[in-house]
């Protein structure tokens, strides 16, 4: 089966680093009236039931603004479940056909700390898609142009609408006096790891194996289709930076009959030149199980490469170290 790559050209390989999941918030809108905010980042795609009306007109799977009688532009403030490089935005307009906004803009702010609706209001915003028109029912990508990192974004509409869903994908950048802290998870997407490429994510995305916290369900987790062949499956990770990994997690949480039934680990120094060298050798594994290894290696890692035999799912991957000098040095740089 021909690998699946989720590096560019295409931004959208790259996590969302606004999703509820990954710790997403909509934290303010100037309007909800006819549908709230918070639906902006949820991490399903949108859905539609005909003539469902509740008090205020039809239910829609989105964030929508009463209609404007005034000049203006109705807005809403995204707090990035990981602040990062913001590589594009999709805005999607799923189910909006006569209410959706014919043009928007997106701004993005750097504010540290934990800043409160009226202090994020009054903060000073870059603008990093111009004012575009869109269409409805659709999604609308916008590639970004900026090497700079965000914390928040906001989208605004002109002058109001409904939008189903906003993604803003892009690379995680944390603070690194988190990461200075103690032993940080290196292959967390909240620590700026992200999933570079795999053989098969037929039924999930691998990128959710890196997602905070424990799978709820089977579809949290990566899951592949069922070989036919005398082949494995497997998913290379970029690393929060470069570090020692001295314990490794695999989850296989709610994959009961889908489990793989062995695993190993690989890890190397440089961006995709460097040589693979083991940390945990072909494993046996079980259903359903939060497995731990202790990984004995002294050897820096940038990447990490995860095989699973034959395939299946697994729900979570953790890789606990400690950053290099070098590693931290280069999240500074």
């Amino acid at each position: 089966m021909t690998p699946n790559a989720l590096t560019p050209p295409s931004f959208r390989s790259l996590p969302d680093l606004a999703v509820r999941t990954l710790g997403g918030a909509v934290v303010w809108a100037n309007d909800e009236l006819f549908a709230e905010r918070e639906n902006l980042i949820r991490p399903t795609a949108a859905v539609y039931q005909p003539a469902t009306f509740g008090h205020k007109g039809q239910v829609y799977d989105g964030w929508e603004t009463r209609r404007r009688r005034v000049a203006g532009t109705d807005e809403a403030i995204v707090r990035l479940g990981v602040p990062g490089v913001v590589r594009g935005v999709v805005v999607d307009t799923a189910w909006f056909k006569g209410n959706f906004p014919p043009e928007i803009s997106v701004q993005a702010a750097a504010v540290d700390g934990y800043p409160s609706a009226d202090e994020l209001v009054a903060a000073d915003w870059t603008t990093i898609v111009e004012r575009s028109p869109v269409q409805g029912d659709t999604e609308n990508p916008f590639a970004v142009d900026s090497g700079a990192r965000w914390t928040h974004v906001k989208l605004t509409m002109h002058p109001d609408g409904g939008v189903a869903r906003l993604r803003v994908h892009g690379e995680g950048r944390p603070d690194p006096r988190f990461l200075d802290a103690g032993p940080v998870d290196l292959a967390a997407l909240e620590n700026g790891a992200r999933v570079t490429s795999c053989s098969n994510m037929f039924y999930g995305s691998p990128q959710n194996m890196l997602l905070p916290g424990l799978a709820r369900v089977m579809g949290d987790g990566w899951e592949t289709s069922r070989r036919r062949d005398d082949g494995n499956d497997w998913v290379e990770i970029r690393l929060a930076a470069q570090g020692t990994v001295s314990l490794a997690e695999l989850d296989t949480s709610y994959f009961l009959g889908n489990a793989p039934g062995e695993a190993s680990l690989l890890g190397r120094d440089g961006d995709g030149d460097g040589e693979w060298t083991e940390l945990l050798p072909r494993t046996r594994l079980q259903p359903d199980t939060r497995h731990r290894f202790v990984i004995d290696s002294d050897r820096p890692v940038t990447e990490a490469r995860l095989d699973i035999f034959p395939d299946g799912g697994m729900a979570r991957l953790r890789l606990w170290g400690s950053l290099t000098e070098a590693g931290r040095a280069g999240l500074t740089a």
